[in-house]
């Protein structure tokens, strides 16, 4: 028996490396049937690999970069293979505005995120797919904020008082060097407290900070490799590892805002509408008796989650980077405390009334909004129908992703566009010039629903701050650099700054 037992492994040995080669073979085949192959009129890009697709031509540390590299070989609109998830990549204003303004339904659905729905962002409006629950929801807040002054006068209040909590805040650092991210990310949240819980808190109170670590820890878990992982093989999502940590956050996140939910609904009084949550409230009561609503506490309390992380993070960062570029170019801070003081004084609270008046103080903070260039691709769309683009068919199913940066840095459209230059919105005369092209807040049906709001928020809180200091490199430091970090969104390098008080 033993003479036979070496034949009998060599042969069991080479069967298990004959069916694996099978297996391999055939799973090969399979990948490049369902995956490798493009449709008629697909747009071009390069060859996927097997399995991977095109991940490695994605430079992890600023993918937006890599877009914009792909374009100069593939055109205005190229495919790329992300494992096995199919995108398609718009390049240039006229081909986004195609995309997401004439077709605006046929690319309005969402892309999904496996970690999201695992945890159930799905359930708010920024996540969710194209369709009634959708419209209901962004309805609903854009109405609701637009009822609470949202774009109107009636919104300056509470804006103009943050500002001037900001403002003391600063002035308490007494000239000495700071990084405003947390500040900055303390007014602004705090804004979003008023609008959404009907409540405000001082700066040092623990439940301000409790939010913003939890924002901030989300944020950066989110846009992790780990997230990236799981978001491609979804069937690792219930394995143990390091992403258990994310779920925890998550889990805190939103135990904090249920908290929250739970106190206005013990507190709620028909008769009174105090806030956001308050007008949910009244919805989820008028519809109670349709089983197809909408509007439910759990819609409510994703819904929440949603609109915390969308106005937060980006109006901070372009606060961020608006203290950053007049450090770099005190020239054109000079110039805006000039129309500051010739059009508001040093004594009068600003206004949105007096945004007419002052075109170079408003060209600098649209400047500011297309050279900090915050969201890059914006939040993948997904084709909601078979369309066509630039003469490229786009199939049903489709992942679209904006390349923002081919718009906002479009060379032959921008007169400067790698420089910050304010002159972008002036005219010969000086006067403020719309620019249709400026598209920071995305476009279409999925733009962002709070766009009115953060145009008050950055008007009245840059023009606040600028009217009572002079933001200063301290004087032991080098002048610090504009070249940004990339997580999801583009953000200014860390950065200290003296406030002066003017």
């Amino acid at each position: 028996m033993e003479y036979f037992s070496a034949p009998c492994s060599l042969f069991s040995f080479s069967s298990t490396v004959i069916i694996g080669l099978a297996f391999l073979i055939l799973a090969l085949l399979y990948d490049f049937i369902k995956y490798r192959t493009r449709e008629s009129g697909y747009p071009p890009g390069p060859f996927p690999l097997p399995f991977v697709g095109n991940i490695f031509l994605l430079d992890p540390k600023d993918i937006p970069a890599s877009l914009s590299q792909l374009r100069k070989r593939y055109g205005n609109v190229y495919s790329l293979q992300m494992f096995w998830e199919k995108a398609v990549v718009l390049n240039g204003f006229e081909t986004v505005k195609e995309a997401f303004i004439t077709k605006s339904e046929d690319t309005a659905d969402r892309s999904p995120i496996p970690i999201f729905e695992y945890l159930g962002f799905h359930k708010g409006f920024a996540f969710t797919n194209y369709g009634q629950s959708w419209k209901d929801l962004r309805r609903f807040s854009i109405s609701t904020f637009r009822d609470f002054g949202m774009g109107k006068k009636t919104i300056e209040e509470p804006v103009r008082e943050e500002a001037g909590y900001l403002c003391t805040a600063i002035q308490a650092k007494e000239g000495r060097p700071f990084d405003p991210f947390l500040l900055l990310n303390q007014a602004v949240s705090n804004l979003n407290c008023s609008i959404i819980f009907g409540e405000r808190y001082d700066y040092s109170d623990a439940a301000i900070q409790r939010l913003l670590f939890l924002l901030q820890e989300r944020f950066h878990l989110e846009t992790g490799v780990i997230s990236q992982i799981l978001n491609n093989f979804p069937r690792l999502i219930k394995i143990a590892g390091p992403h258990l940590k994310l779920f925890k956050v998550q889990n805190d996140y939103l135990n904090y805002l249920k908290a929250k939910i739970k106190e206005h609904k013990d507190t709620w009084d028909p008769a009174v509408t105090r806030d956001y949550v308050d007008a949910f409230f009244e919805e989820i009561e008028k519809t109670k008796d349709n089983p197809q609503s909408s509007f439910t506490e759990t819609s409510l309390l994703f819904t929440i989650a949603d609109l915390f992380v969308a106005g937060s993070e980006t109006t901070s960062n372009t606060l961020r980077w608006s203290i950053l570029m007049m450090l770099r170019n005190p020239h054109i801070q000079d110039k805006v405390h000039q129309e500051i003081d010739q059009v508001i004084g040093r004594n009068r609270i600003p206004k949105m009334e007096d945004q007419r008046n002052m075109p170079y103080t408003n060209a600098v903070i649209h400047e500011t909004q297309r050279y900090g260039n915050i969201l890059p691709t914006a939040l993948f769309h997904m084709a909601y129908r078979d369309t066509n683009i630039q003469g490229f068919n786009i199939p049903k199913g489709t992942t679209i992703i904006p390349n923002l940066t081919s718009v906002l840095k479009d060379e032959t459209i921008w007169e400067r566009p790698y420089q910050f230059y304010p002159e972008h919105f002036l005219d010969s005369e000086g006067k403020f010039v719309k620019r249709e092209a400026f598209i920071p807040f995305s476009a279409g049906k999925r733009m962002c629903s709070g766009e009115a709001l953060a145009k008050t928020e950055l008007f009245l809180f840059f023009v606040s701050l600028f009217q009572r200091f002079d933001f200063q490199i301290p004087c032991d430091q080098p002048r610090p650099r504009d070249d940004p970090v990339y997580i999801f969104s583009y953000i200014p390098q860390p950065f200290q700054v003296c406030a002066c008080v003017r």
